[in-house]
């Protein structure tokens, strides 16, 4: 076991049980046959049982998204309350579209499965996760099952956070101390706790101090060293949190973990690995054939008023940088006039803008709008007119969800940090695009990215692929 166990996991397990167990018990006590036992009543609709763990695997993800596997949330009780509710009220459009579903193959009565389901439900709820998992992680900490923290720097965030647990530790951290390579060894930096010694130490550190946890605390906005750092301390196999200052955007838009009120961000790249990324490529293919498929009447609907708009193809194409910095071909419906020459005045203001750094104006698209046609300025809005990259997918040159793909010029003005957004295939959609789109500065884009890369799972996936539609639906953020 280990220390203070893998508590997201534990809350992950215990809610697919109850959810599971409730949808199966409802069902079974709405059955229209009483004479069936539960073993004889879904032998008889085994194609109900993967129907309700994909309706469970959804529910799974809307607790996430609110926040329901955060530490902050799990051991504040109105937080809980608030975050649960939240995540059953959104889950319920499911719920209702999952009892429908079963009314019409006769096996339930719709309405009153919601009723029973959420009867069932929330007591178990309630009591499994606000209160027993609640007190049994405080008891853990208190008996002194706790992970041991070692921060890297010294920031104000990370002073501030090693202050706070001295006096007051409901979360299980027990901080050991700093490393830090400013600092002399054995310099004290908070109380008692010392600098242990510089980066190049931690793989003994780690070792001799039975670290289980590393957090990077550096408030300097030096972009290189805090990436290299991170990119070190991502070799040692061990749980990294990330508390900066550069990235307060990801904070701002994201709910992060909290360490006593101190935002952290995860770095977990476990998820990079060859299955993972088999299984990545899988989705990709399968649902952009379907997504192909099913959006072929829009499409074609969209490159007629394409055509009929004003002269030209229908399909822009353009040359972007892909995986490690390798070339390809990107296309999109074409939304502008084609012009001479005017792409030399676009390089010129987006290589400016690049420069400002964080600095500059909060619009991350130069965009001449005297050149957008009118079924254009539509598809921009709606993001519609990124609908061929399905067929990038299809090549392997994109991915469904990673980094922004960006121009040739865009690349070679990148800094050593910024190059760190090709290190994943590139894709349609997002953390920027669904956090971010136009409205954050061009460096804040790329630690978006690079957040993305240092937690890519299944999960983020699946999260920012449902985020993506209603962002299109409403335009946010679009040009």
């Amino acid at each position: 076991m280990q220390k203070l166990l893998n508590y997201k996991s534990v809350y992950i397990i215990v809610d697919t049980l109850i959810l599971s167990i409730s949808f199966f018990v409802s069902i079974y006590l709405l059955r229209n046959d009483a004479s069936k036992t539960i073993l004889a009543f879904y032998a008889d609709h085994l194609f109900v049982i993967p129907l309700i763990f994909l309706v469970v695997s959804f529910i799974i993800l809307v607790f996430q998204y609110n926040g329901l596997y955060l530490t902050d949330v799990v051991l504040k009780r109105t937080n809980h309350f608030a975050a649960l509710f939240k995540a059953i009220y959104f889950s319920a459009l499911t719920i209702v579209l999952f009892s429908m579903a079963l009314d019409f193959y006769g096996l339930t009565d719709s309405r009153l499965l919601i009723f029973l389901f959420l009867l069932i439900s929330i007591p178990s709820f309630v009591l499994v996760r606000v209160f027993f998992l609640r007190q049994f992680y405080l008891e853990l900490s208190k008996a002194g099952l706790r992970k041991n923290v070692l921060i890297v720097g010294d920031g104000e965030a990370g002073k501030l956070l090693a202050t706070k647990l001295i006096y007051e530790n409901p979360i299980g951290l027990n901080v050991v101390g700093f490393v830090n390579d400013q600092r002399r060894i054995g310099d004290f930096i908070i109380n008692d706790l010392r600098n242990f010694g510089h980066l190049k130490d931690l793989p003994y550190l780690i070792k001799e101090l039975k670290i289980d946890e590393l957090l990077i605390a550096m408030d300097e906005e030096d972009y290189d060293r805090v990436f290299s750092t991170i990119d070190y301390c991502k070799t040692l196999g061990i749980k990294i949190s990330i508390t900066s200052e550069i990235f307060d955007v990801i904070t701002e838009r994201i709910k992060t973990e909290k360490y006593i009120d101190v935002p952290v961000i995860s770095v977990d790249p476990k998820y990079n690995d060859s299955l993972t990324l088999t299984l990545k490529r899988f989705f990709d293919v399968t649902f952009a054939v379907f997504g192909l498929l099913l959006l072929s009447p829009v499409m074609l609907t969209i490159a007629l008023l394409v055509k009929l708009s004003s002269p030209g193809p229908v399909l822009y194409k353009q040359k972007r940088i892909g995986l490690y910095g390798k070339e390809f071909d990107f296309y999109k419906f074409r939304s502008m006039k084609p012009v001479e020459g005017e792409d030399e005045e676009r390089k010129k203001k987006m290589i400016e803008f690049m420069k400002k750094g964080q600095t500059g104006g909060k619009d991350l698209k130069v965009v001449n709008e005297d050149r957008i046609t009118w079924i254009g300025r539509i598809i921009r809005k709606t993001s519609l007119d990124e609908l061929p990259q399905l067929f990038n997918v299809i090549k392997g040159e994109m991915s469904l969800v990673g980094p922004r793909p960006c121009l040739p010029y865009e690349f070679e003005n990148y800094t050593e940090w910024q190059k760190r957004r090709v290190n994943v295939m590139p894709g349609c959609t997002g953390v920027w695009q669904v956090w971010g789109r136009s409205k954050v500065s061009f460096d804040d884009s790329v630690v978006m990215d690079i957040y993305y890369i240092n937690n890519m799972s299944p999960w983020l996936d699946l999260q920012l692929i449902f985020q993506t539609i209603p962002v299109m639906l409403f335009s946010k953020g679009a040009r």
